[in-house]
């Protein structure tokens, strides 16, 4: 992406326009991202404007390794979960019924029968401290015991906010299914 790499160097030094164009060019991407990781639409907004911050001040970082997008990805991701950290205390789930493996896992047929917008937003419900287990596993990748030094918990408690952020997911598709069939049934 040849375009990509001069909007890259006019940024390096400090082209107001380049940013603009780079900013233009990921924002609604980089703020989708940073949805999934914030508790509401303006939150959402700050951390997509400190990353954009970021991004310029630390673009002299990116050696070329990896995908661009990715690493602007992985920096509104931190930036998330730094506002998480300061935020939010993730604790331990200690509920009956939601001991690490006793939920179903969600069902892939019963998914499949929804819209991705809805996934979405039952996702977006989810209690923040839930939320970040549960994005940064399932959706970003990373390991019980990434998450745990990320975020400065335990695997345990992330295994078990994973546990519960799953099993109300379960409880949202099935309703939504039920009342779904209901009115076309």
């Amino acid at each position: 992406m040849p375009e990509l790499k001069k909007i890259i160097r006019g940024c390096l030094g400090g082209n107001k326009r380049d940013q603009e164009l780079l900013y233009r060019r990921y924002s609604a991407k980089l703020y989708g991202v940073s949805l999934q990781y914030s508790v509401s639409y303006d939150e959402a907004r700050d951390v997509l404007q400190e990353s954009f911050i970021k991004i310029y001040t630390s673009l002299h970082t990116f050696n070329g390794d990896g995908s661009f997008e990715g690493w602007m990805r992985r920096i509104v991701v931190n930036t998330a979960l730094e506002k998480h950290r300061n935020r939010y205390y993730l604790s331990k789930v200690d509920e009956p019924g939601f001991e690490n493996g006793s939920l179903p896992e969600l069902v892939a047929e019963d998914i499949s029968e929804m819209e991705t917008e809805d996934l979405l937003n039952f996702i977006m419900e989810l209690p923040p401290k839930y939320r970040m287990v549960f994005n940064l596993y399932a959706l970003e990748g990373y390991t019980h015991k990434e998450i745990s030094k990320m975020l400065n918990i335990s695997e345990g408690t992330s295994k078990s906010n994973l546990s519960r952020a799953r099993g109300i997911l379960q409880k949202k598709v099935e309703i939504h299914l039920g009342i779904k069939k209901r009115m076309n049934g």
